[in-house]
């Protein structure tokens, strides 16, 4: 089968390479295939967000889509910024603005737990589709830590690596990553 990854995201598309390698008969991206398509994500929850995705990238292609949502949580913002993480500080969107806030949002506030989650949509050509599910814990830093990944992950300390994501190798955060753990649940479900 093959495959076409729904997100202009460079190091999504990345991750989901990496960790789907050899599972499928051919990975795209939407460049490969000329599609350009970026649909509001407008649902209350990744769920919905992620079958947006789907289903917008679906129009232009008869091959399997896999899109998802993910975002971080942290427990003391009541699950901020959530669905909003990529769009946190507003437009445009920006990783450095996205972190400040989140930091001067977490000013004086002791429970840093957090989680990022992802929820993973594949949609196949028939209309059928399975989901899957990934989490992984942590909590919030005061100040970024590591050059690696993108988004939150060098304030994200993962708790089973003992280091953020952002100090962390490719192969260390996809063996834990809530993407890597979406994309196990959905592959156990195919």
């Amino acid at each position: 089968m093959e495959l076409v990854i729904a997100s202009n995201n460079k190091h999504k598309v990345k991750e989901i390479r990496a960790i789907l390698s050899g599972k499928f008969e051919r990975i795209y991206a939407l460049a490969d295939l000329g599609i350009s398509v970026d649909p509001e994500e407008t649902a209350p929850d990744f769920y919905g967000n992620a079958m947006i995705k789907a289903k917008a990238v679906a129009a232009f292609t008869d091959k399997a889509v896999i899109a998802d949502d993910s975002g971080l949580e942290v427990m003391c913002l009541n699950g901020e910024p959530g669905v909003h993480s990529a769009r946190y500080a507003g437009e445009p969107c920006s990783d450095q603005r996205n972190n400040q806030k989140l930091l001067e949002n977490m000013v004086g506030k002791p429970d840093r737990r957090a989680r990022f989650v992802t929820t993973m949509v594949l949609l196949f050509p028939n209309g059928k589709s399975l989901v899957g599910l990934g989490e992984v814990k942590g909590h919030i830093l005061e100040k970024e830590k590591g050059e690696n990944g993108f988004g939150y992950d060098p304030l994200f300390y993962a708790d089973e690596l003992g280091k953020t994501f952002g100090e962390s190798s490719d192969e260390e955060k996809n063996r834990v990553s809530h993407r890597s753990r979406a994309l196990k649940d959905l592959l156990e479900k195919l």
